[in-house]
């Protein structure tokens, strides 16, 4: 690191970072009902919220803050004055949580390892911001360069940018706030120690070599020649740099040793991380693939490595979304649905290792190519990332500002409920899909600034499906099922439910609650536009499909948008407690006023 270290450390950037992660830390310990405060009514609908915790002299201490309870799903929302502790601005979230214990009831090694999450987003997003802030504000970027440009990650978990395993030049080597360009590392992998998948008409070898040019393509083939082996004999996969150097270099020195893994070296176009991290972008060329990787860290909780089932479950899952799109003319042709399919998928067959071999390197070499979107893109079309909607430039204005400005608020806000809503509900409503529709998993393609349809990414582990609903005739995907041990690792990966409501209440979390949820008071806070408004009109949206598709009326029932309550996933709940049972809570949801239409 540079010799700026200690000034970033007191720069108001500090001071901004660690108020976030307090204002969502306590938001979601009162909004998952994990502390009971008291609370008192102040002026203008502000709520005082207060705890009571105890010092290392246990002695009582009072922490109080200011918010709201949202009509959107009942969200707490803090304002912006900062948590005060016994009158002054609380200033360490480890005394915070540790003078609180009493009141969580956590297990204690998770809550120390939930503080040191919170500790390392601290201390990476203070430098993501540092750098920021000194740099002008850039209005006119391409996808890929809002995709680094956007930098605030998860709205609503306090460890929205932990990236547990990488140290501080890590971060800024990697970081997709950096603007790093990067090249990947290339493996020859013996065939029977490989596995791959692809979607139908795709052929393997030759994506591959288009993938990596002619030049490249032969450097690689006599690397591999000077083993004494020929390239036919061997499936090639790229793999992160730093993963290479950390994890794959000393998880597979046997492999390495024996030949049944040859080192390549580097390709030669540069890539740029997108906002996941382990999902690259080609800088050189970017109409060329998306590249998903494994990379062995922890960030919003969430171990970012690629297990060998969902690596190859990628292009099936891809290829029958591509099938339901081809057949639907609603979704092709009207909506102008995009979907970034998942083409190829190429993973060391790990799970052919012994059983104590396999822990070391389980869902750490493997990769899935994911279509760009510039090939996607017509003339006179852009394309932002849906969390950049929310998103506020160095300056102080938003994003969205000019668009706002031109449009008039509601009516821009009505003409993008309709592209984000419609392609969404039609899957789950006519095909019985559920998208995770995230603001991460979405892009907005737009003609300066008006929406005109949807982009939709990243379906290897973000649908659900309820079998019975499929269309009549559709068998679903051939999928595989994760290995015994998955579970421990990701209790949470499935697709199929046969409970509508539980592939409805996916839809929702991710999509209305999360997604829809923080656009609301975001327009709400920036630009006065009532929840209740925006939420009848998003309502209408969907009463407008209904009353268009009246015979698909049993599936609005079996996935009821409107329904009084909904389950919500809980973020910090689960990372305080051994046993955090379903991990979910249930929540009033906003649609339900509008059942019956608007108001």
């Amino acid at each position: 690191m540079n010799d700026g270290v200690g000034r970033v450390f007191q720069s108001p950037q500090q001071a901004a970072v660690r108020r976030r992660i307090f204002r969502q830390l306590v938001e979601s310990l009162v909004y998952e009902g994990i502390v009971e405060p008291q609370v008192r009514a102040l002026q203008d609908g502000l709520l005082e919220f207060s705890l009571s915790g105890r010092d290392a002299h246990n002695q009582e201490v009072r922490y109080a803050c200011q918010g709201r309870r949202a009509l959107g799903f009942d969200r707490v929302r803090l304002t912006a004055l900062p948590v005060q502790r016994d009158g002054e601005e609380a200033t360490s979230l480890s005394t915070f949580l540790l003078e609180v214990s009493h009141l969580l009831k956590a297990d204690s090694q998770k809550l120390a390892a939930f503080i040191e999450e919170l500790h390392q987003t601290l201390l990476k997003d203070t430098f993501a911001q540092d750098v920021r802030f000194q740099q002008p504000p850039l209005r006119e970027l391409s996808y890929d360069e809002l995709e680094g440009e956007v930098m605030d990650g998860h709205p609503y978990h306090p460890c929205y940018k932990s990236r547990v395993g990488f140290d501080l030049v890590d971060n800024q080597a990697f970081g997709p706030e950096f603007k790093p360009r990067l090249r990947l590392v290339w493996l020859a992998v013996r065939q029977e120690e490989a596995r791959t998948a692809v979607v139908p008409g795709l052929e393997l070898d030759a994506f591959v070599r288009q993938e990596l040019g002619a030049a490249t393509h032969a450097r690689f083939a006599d690397a591999v020649a000077l083993r004494g082996r020929t390239l036919g004999e061997y499936t090639l996969i790229p793999v992160h740099p730093w993963q290479w150097r950390e994890i794959v270099s000393g998880g597979f020195v046997d492999q390495l040793g024996a030949g049944r893994l040859i080192y390549l070296g580097e390709g030669e176009d540069e890539y740029r991380p997108q906002q996941s991290i382990r999902t690259l972008a080609n800088a050189t060329r970017p109409e060329k693939a998306y590249v998903k990787l494994p990379l062995s860290i922890a960030n919003t909780s969430t171990s970012r490595i690629l297990s060998q089932h969902t690596i190859l479950n990628a292009p099936a899952i891809s290829g029958w979304l591509g099938g339901i799109q081809e057949q639907d003319s609603f979704l092709r042709e009207e909506l102008g649905l995009t979907l970034l399919r998942e083409i190829v998928g190429v993973t060391y067959n790990h799970q052919g290792l012994s059983g104590m071999l396999e822990p070391r390197v389980y869902g750490t070499l493997g990769t899935i190519w994911r279509e760009s979107l510039h090939p996607h893109l017509r003339s006179g079309e852009a394309a932002v990332p849906f969390n950049a909607l929310c998103h506020v430039a160095t300056d102080g204005r938003p994003l969205i500002d000019g668009w706002i400005r031109e449009q008039g608020t509601e009516a821009w806000t009505r003409e993008l409920l309709e592209v984000a809503i419609l392609p969404l509900i039609r899957l789950l409503y006519s095909h019985g899909v559920a998208m995770e529709a995230h603001a991460q998993n979405m892009v907005l393609i737009h003609r300066a600034g008006r929406p005109a349809r949807l982009a939709l990414k990243d379906f290897h582990d973000g649908i659900r499906f309820a079998r019975p609903f499929l269309r009549t005739g559709d068998a679903g995907p051939k999928t595989q099922g994760p290995p015994a041990n998955h579970p421990r690792v990701n209790r949470n990966s499935f697709l199929e439910r046969d409970d509508p409501s539980e592939v409805k209440d996916f839809f929702h979390d991710a999509f209305f609650f999360i997604n829809l949820g923080e656009l609301s008071l975001f327009l709400l806070e920036r630009y006065g536009l009532p929840e209740e408004r925006f939420w009848a009109m998003a309502a209408e949206v969907i009463h407008g499909y209904q009353r268009r598709f009246p015979h698909e009326a049993e599936r609005f029932t079996a996935f009821d948008l409107f329904s009084e309550r909904i389950a919500i996933e809980q973020l910090t709940g689960r990372r305080l407690f051994a046993e955090a049972g379903t991990g979910v809570h249930m929540v009033r949801n906003p649609l339900a006023a509008f059942r019956t239409g608007a108001r």
